[in-house]
Formats: C-alpha cells, sequence, structure tokens
C-alpha cells in the first residue's frame, strides 16, 4: 500500500521503494540502528534527541512545493481546480498534471503523485516520534506529553490532506510491517477515524493556544479547533457544528488572537505570525541548505513565489526578476474584476502588471498571485539557489477564517443571525467595506472568496457548498466550461477526489482507482 519504507536515522530518513527493498536491500536493512551505535531505544531518551524526532516530523510539511520529483505546491494544487487562476507555464504541457486536474480529466499518471509519498513520510515520521515519546528516559513527563499530541495532531493534518485529495486511502496509526500494506478505507470511514483522534487531542489540553514567539511553527491548541472546524464543515457533519462554533467561539475570546490591522502588513515578512496567525509553515531563506537535488530533505525557503510570478522580468516592483519567473497560477481578469473598488483586499491579492513588458507565457494575463508574489528582500540571505528559496511563509490557517467559521456556523445551527454579521463585517471592515446589515450563507461564501483567494481554499469551498442548503455558489454551477475553451468539462461528485498515482495502483493490486 505504501511504496516507500521509512527507517529512522536519528531525525533523517532513509528509503527505499518496496521493489527496492525486495531485491536490492538485505534484510538487516529492517533493524536499523543510530549511526553512533546506539539502538534506538537508548538514543531518543533526553528531551534533544527528542525533538530531533519531532523535527523529523515536522519537515514534510515543506516538502511538496518541490520535493526532488515534483512541484506540488499545495496552494497551487487547491487553485488549479477552482475558478480564480489559469494553469500557466510554457504550454499546456507543462506540469501536466496541472493542465489536466484543471479540466478535470486526471489519470493514474496525471494526477497529485507525489503528495501520496510526501504526507505518508509524514506520519511515519509522526509514528515514529509517538513511539519515541512513550519510552522512559531522560526526558521530563510533560515534555514526552506534549511531543506526542503534536505529532498526533500533526498526523491527523497530513491524513486531513490525504482525505481532502484522495478520500479513500489507506489508514494506520502503527507502521506497517511487512508486507507494508493497510486497508484502504473510504472516505467516510477515514474521516470517522480522525475525528475521535483529533477530539481526543483536543480534550487532552496539553497544547497551548499560542506557542511563545520562539517556537512559532508548533502545531497549537488552536491550530487544532481550526483543523476541527475545517474537517467537519467539509464533511457537512451538521451534528458536530455546535461543537465547531464552541471551538471558533474559544478563538475569538483568546486575547491572544485578532486581526492585523493592515491586510497589506499581514502579507510582508513582519506580519508573519502577527496575532492573526493560526498556522504557518516556517520558509526561511538566510542559512537555507535547500538546493537543486535535494530540496525535499533540506531545510529553507520556498520556491512558490518563483513558480508564480512572470518571466524574463527586467525588474522593478521590488523584484530583480530575470528568468527566475515560471509563469504559472496567472490569474483570471474575473477575478481581478470581483473585487469591488475600495477593496483594499484587492491589490496585495491581485499583482497587476499590466503595464509591463516581459516575456509572455501560456495564458498569461499579466495579472500574478500578490500575496506570495516574489521580493528581492526575501530571498537575498540565501546562500544558495535563490529561486528556491523564498522566506515567505505559508499561512495555512487566519483569525479571519476563524471569524467567517463562526458567522458560517451560527447560520448553519440556527444561532444568532446578528452576531454572524459582526464577525463578517470584521473581515469587510478591514477590507475597507461598508458593513452588511445581514448577512446569507452566500454572503459569507462570497466574503470567503474574496479574503482566501489565491490561499488554496476556494475549490474546497466551492466542493462542501454542494451539501449547503441554499448555496449557490458550489462546484456544479461554478466549475463548468469556460469561453476561452481552456476547461471543457465540468465538475461532478465523480471529480470530489483526484486519481490515485498509478505507481501506487501498480504497488499495490489492492488499491482501488477512484472513479474520476
Amino acid at each position: 500500500m505504501i511504496t516507500k519504507i521509512y527507517q529512522s536515522l536519528r531525525a533523517g530518513l532513509v528509503y527505499c521503494g518496496i521493489s527496492a527493498v525486495l531485491t536490492a536491500c538485505s534484510d538487516n536493512f529492517l533493524e536499523v540502528t543510530n549511526p553512533t551505535g546506539e539502538p534506538l531505544e537508548e538514543y531518543y531518551t533526553t528531551e534533544t534527541t527528542l525533538n530531533e524526532a519531532l523535527t523529523s516530523a515536522y519537515a514534510p510539511l515543506h516538502w511538496p512545493d518541490w520535493d526532488n520529483a515534483a512541484y506540488n505546491d499545495l496552494t497551487i494544487d487547491g487553485e488549479i481546480m477552482g475558478d480564480d487562476f489559469w494553469v500557466g507555464g510554457s504550454d499546456n504541457t507543462d506540469n501536466q498534471h496541472w493542465h489536466r486536474l484543471f479540466n478535470f480529466a486526471g489519470d493514474g499518471n496525471n494526477t497529485l503523485g507525489t503528495l501520496w509519498g510526501d504526507f505518508y513520510s509524514g506520519i511515519k515520521r509522526c509514528n515514529d516520534a509517538i513511539k519515541y515519546a512513550s519510552w522512559e528516559g531522560k526526558a521530563s513527563q510533560d515534555f514526552r506529553r506534549s511531543m506526542e499530541m503534536q505529532a498526533r495532531l500533526l498526523r491527523v493534518y497530513y491524513y486531513n490532506i490525504l482525505w481532502h485529495y484522495y478520500g479513500n486511502v489507506p489508514f494506520y496509526l502503527e507502521n506497517l510491517a511487512l508486507p507494508y500494506t493497510a486497508p484502504q478505507m473510504q472516505a467516510d470511514e477515514i474521516y470517522a477515524q480522525l475525528l475521535p483522534e483529533l477530539e481526543d487531542i483536543i480534550a487532552s489540553g496539553v497544547l497551548p493556544m499560542r506557542w511563545p514567539s520562539a517556537e512559532s511553527g508548533r502545531v497549537s491548541q488552536a491550530f487544532a479547533y481550526m483543523l476541527y472546524a475545517e474537517m467537519v464543515m467539509y464533511q457537512n457533519d451538521a451534528a458536530r457544528y455546535p461543537q465547531a462554533l464552541t471551538y471558533m467561539k474559544q478563538i475569538i475570546s483568546d486575547p491572544d488572537y485578532s486581526l492585523n490591522p493592515s491586510f497589506y502588513n499581514l502579507w510582508q515578512e513582519s506580519g508573519e505570525w502577527c496575532s492573526e496567525s493560526i498556522f504557518e509553515i516556517n520558509y526561511n531563506d538566510d542559512q537555507a541548505q535547500r538546493d537543486w537535488g535535494n530540496a525535499a530533505i533540506n531545510a529553507g525557503g520556498t520556491v512558490f513565489p518563483t513558480l508564480c510570478s512572470p518571466n524574463g522580468w527586467g525588474g522593478g516592483e521590488g523584484w530583480d526578476g530575470g528568468n527566475d519567473g515560471w509563469g504559472f497560477l496567472p490569474m483570471k481578469v474575473e477575478t481581478y474584476n470581483m473585487y469591488a473598488e475600495g477593496d483594499l483586499r484587492r491589490d496585495v491579492t491581485c499583482w497587476d502588471v499590466r503595464g509591463y513588458s516581459y516575456t509572455e507565457r501560456y495564458q498569461d494575463t499579466h495579472i500574478w498571485h500578490g500575496k506570495y508574489r516574489p521580493q528581492s528582500e526575501n530571498n537575498k540571505d540565501c546562500p544558495t539557489s535563490k529561486n528556491l528559496n523564498y522566506n515567505n511563509n505559508k499561512r495555512i490557517y487566519r483569525y479571519a477564517e476563524t471569524l467567517l467559521n463562526a458567522a458560517e456556523l451560527l447560520l448553519q445551527t440556527g444561532g444568532n443571525a446578528a452576531e454572524a454579521a459582526q464577525y463578517v463585517n470584521e473581515v469587510r471592515t478591514r477590507a475597507g467595506l461598508s458593513p452588511l446589515a445581514a448577512v446569507t450563507i452566500d454572503d459569507i461564501l462570497t466574503e470567503r472568496h474574496l479574503e482566501f483567494c489565491g490561499e488554496g481554499k476556494r475549490y474546497f469551498d466551492l466542493v462542501r457548498a454542494e451539501g449547503i442548503s441554499g448555496a449557490t455558489q458550489k462546484a456544479s454551477t461554478v466549475l463548468v466550461p469556460d469561453s476561452y475553451g481552456y476547461r471543457t468539462n465540468s465538475w461532478t461528485p465523480s471529480k470530489k477526489h483526484i486519481p490515485l498515482a498509478q505507481s501506487e495502483l501498480d504497488a499495490d493490486p489492492t488499491l482501488v482507482q477512484n472513479n474520476y
């Protein structure tokens, strides 16, 4: 089922494909000891060494943008199936899997194949960290308990991504033995396994609502609340809506969280881990080790600004440019036009360079992703390949989403409509817009569209809206053929889960392909 075997060596990782294990790796490969000669039970006994294992479990968060095999940045992956961006690149064969998925025509050879290995690697590392945290040693009980809960919460998050994209995936909470397979569960079964696990993590109360700034990047109780709301809302699990609303209100009442007064500042380096930030994936340009050939396993920056920017940029707008812009994810003109005049989010979200000349690529509109656009300031300290190492942190959960979640959950549960409008209007006021007297589900979906454009959330909002009474913005009505001839197929319920990679099907004949 899992086509890579992972054995921990300190905080690092070595792996072989299953076929390689059977033909090229000796039996004692599976009896890994630490390179110093210490058995694992003797090595993972201190807070220092245990933290190495936990850090290793966090590492796969960084991998998808380029994992040495494919570019699968989760923001692009989410947006190319939505309605705000084109795929771009040099032509429609450049990263062809994105173009095929954009047109709802993916298959086993044109899918987000490497996400499978990236996040099952994360699950494996989390399982290791949980196991090591249970061993007696020099580390305090509080440290080991925190380590366990962080690893368990990360594991839910990794499964959540696999569940969103593939739906029907293998599931296990302890690392596998020969023949390294686990039962493939249906999406509803995966959800039924993950929610009790997430509820138990939350009920433990071990994790803080917000970590001290020196520990920014660790998953928190507020992260768990947001993950809970995301999952139950995507599942349209009305029975859990009241609990999700309670969690949103706990974040709202916490003095550590609030909207950043400036939507512009929110996307600058100075805005990282501000009061609005609930979780970000950290990227750094200084001391970056990431380089061509070893991007996945080394720490550093992100390639996302390079992927999503104009080619042949002659300089200006704070970016030296050159040929480092690869032209993916050009923004549709319609997306720019959906913002009202005076909406402060427009010129931050949309990098409008229609007055500039550069080397146009496929589907170029001269409007680009503004929130993560390249700026020379953001990779100036990089000692390796600058185009792989921008320091733009990836924003995963923001307080603005907490407010809009709460508003939607209030309407879904028959709660106070005025309170729901108040939450929406906090977001609108920050954007420079006038308040709404009352809000509907469609109003909230519209506000989410404007607020989170380019953050990889829109497609999943449209899919979950299929199950929301009163929603008119949903996948079946929005994700239809366009007038340009680029998207010729419509979304259907069978497109909710993308195809599994053919390589995984070949490795395990018991896997069943999604009916895509």
